[in-house]
């Protein structure tokens, strides 16, 4: 009988959500993976989310249909709006609106349920692309929701919401990974791969996973168009 603590891992199939539960992995959690089908823009990250959840043992794999394309507001949900391929100024259109709240609490329910009182997961407010809700302000305020908004909160336990790449570059998280033995090559983080799970090189999200390999001196394993 597995007794190891459960937890919730939100999984993108990126690079730094894939290094968080490779890392949850480690710590000795009994993860449950989490991914949203919320109308963005490409499959190829929801069937990275898949791959990885499974190399990397997790106990369940769960896949939860949102359509926040519905109300648009972002390049990754709104096919009129372009996806950016030059570095611009302030919050980017790749922004979704209340992305990660609507992530985070789908999460706690699930919590919840499983009676795993551990969610993971994997913002970063060094190498990221300014987006409000990757920030520790943000986290500490939603953990502070889930011990108020609760059954579990309000009968004596105790939600954390772990960012253990928070503080780190881009060069750090890759370099944590390959010790952790993860297999980037399985990961996609561009924000319009192709069907197949190609990078395009150009976007945002591209440019800091490139630089970030190139600053950890480890070799780009991306596939690129």
């Amino acid at each position: 009988m597995n007794t190891a603590r459960k937890a919730v891992v939100l999984v993108s199939g990126g690079l730094d959500s894939t290094t968080v539960l490779a890392l949850a992995r480690k710590q000795g959690f009994a993860c449950y993976s989490l991914s949203f089908d919320y109308g963005q823009r490409h499959r190829a990250e929801l069937l990275a989310a898949e791959r990885v959840s499974a190399a990397l043992g997790d106990v369940e794999h769960k896949v939860v249909r949102l359509n926040l394309d519905s109300i648009g507001g972002s390049a990754l949900t709104d096919d009129a709006i372009a996806v950016p391929e030059e570095a611009t100024e302030g919050i980017p259109v790749t922004y979704v609106p209340a992305r990660n709240t609507v992530f985070l609490s789908i999460a706690l329910g699930w919590a919840e349920v499983l009676g795993a009182t551990d969610i993971f997961i994997g913002v970063n407010a060094v190498d990221y692309s300014g987006y409000p809700d990757c920030r520790p302000a943000f986290i500490d305020a939603f953990q502070q929701l889930a011990n108020v908004a609760t059954r579990t909160g309000v009968e004596g336990g105790r939600y954390t919401i772990h960012t253990p790449l928070m503080d780190l570059g881009k060069d750090d998280i890759v370099k944590l990974g390959a010790e952790l033995g993860v297999d980037y090559s399985q990961t996609v983080s561009c924000y319009q791969a192709t069907d197949d799970g190609r990078a395009c090189g150009r976007c945002d999200a591209c440019r800091l996973r490139s630089e970030g390999f190139a600053k950890a001196g480890l070799e780009d394993v991306t596939r690129y168009a």
